[in-house]
């Protein structure tokens, strides 16, 4: 059943409208639905998910008259926001969409020294937007209850300092304490509302910046023996952090 997204102002009482042109014209020219045929609508304003039979189609849109509501989430209990050290190439669109199903509520890309990809304003305005329509795809095809924002593009010190408002922040390095130290942190997670994990780009940290991220309370910690590339660390991060807080 395909799954769409709604403001809590579509609910009317004579159903769910979709308005949005581009899930309008994907509704009835791309999937070619008819009338009759089911779909699942989330509401992130509420949490509600509704299992809908598509009833008509307008100029004003698409009807959903609705069969059934769940107030079931398919959320983590702990809210997670992955800084992501800007990557080479099109890694970012992979890291956006693979955090996305597994349970991350928001991504925030950062330039760090390292860092080789440079982005001006106008540049990663275009970028965060089309990382946004990633992150969306990839809730509908999780069939999350909320589309995981994707922030600005923001420096490294920045980016610290917002994470350093969260209830823990983790930080991946392969000079860090062994697994033993890493066990005890990860201990400590569901104990927490919020938590935020900072992932370095290819050619890793600067010793200033992990500096920088420990005196702002960063718990630095180890993956394991093998060094693990920029796209697989917060995979590999947010994978033990899903395992650790999914409930029943």
């Amino acid at each position: 059943m395909y799954q769409f997204f709604i403001e809590q102002e579509n609910i009317t009482e004579d159903g769910i409208w979709i308005t949005d042109s581009k899930e309008v014209n994907h509704i009835k020219n791309v999937l070619r639905m008819k009338q009759g045929e089911k779909v699942t609508l989330c509401c992130q304003q509420n949490g509600r998910e509704y299992v809908c039979a598509i009833a008509e189609f307008s100029p004003g849109g698409v009807r959903m008259v609705i069969e059934d509501i769940s107030g079931e989430t398919r959320e983590l209990p702990v809210d997670i926001t992955l800084f992501q050290c800007l990557p080479k190439g099109d890694k970012m669109e992979l890291i956006i969409q693979k955090a996305v199903e597994l349970g991350a509520s928001a991504i925030i890309p950062v330039a760090s020294g390292r860092s080789v990809v440079k982005l001006d304003e106008k540049k990663a305005a275009k970028k965060v937007q089309r990382w946004q329509e990633i992150a969306k795809s990839a809730a509908k095809q999780a069939k999350r209850t909320k589309i995981p924002e994707v922030g600005s593009v923001r420096p490294f010190a920045q980016a610290v300092e917002d994470a350093a408002k969260m209830d823990m922040l983790l930080l991946p390095y392969e000079d860090a304490k062994g697994m033993a130290h890493s066990r005890e942190v990860m201990a400590q997670v569901a104990e927490k509302k919020t938590l935020g994990i900072i992932i370095g780009p290819e050619g890793g940290f600067q010793e200033k910046e992990v500096a920088l991220a420990v005196e702002h309370g960063a718990h630095a910690i180890t993956l394991g023996r093998r060094i693990l590339r920029t796209e697989t660390a917060g995979m590999a991060v947010l994978s033990v952090l899903m395992f650790l807080l999914e409930e029943e």
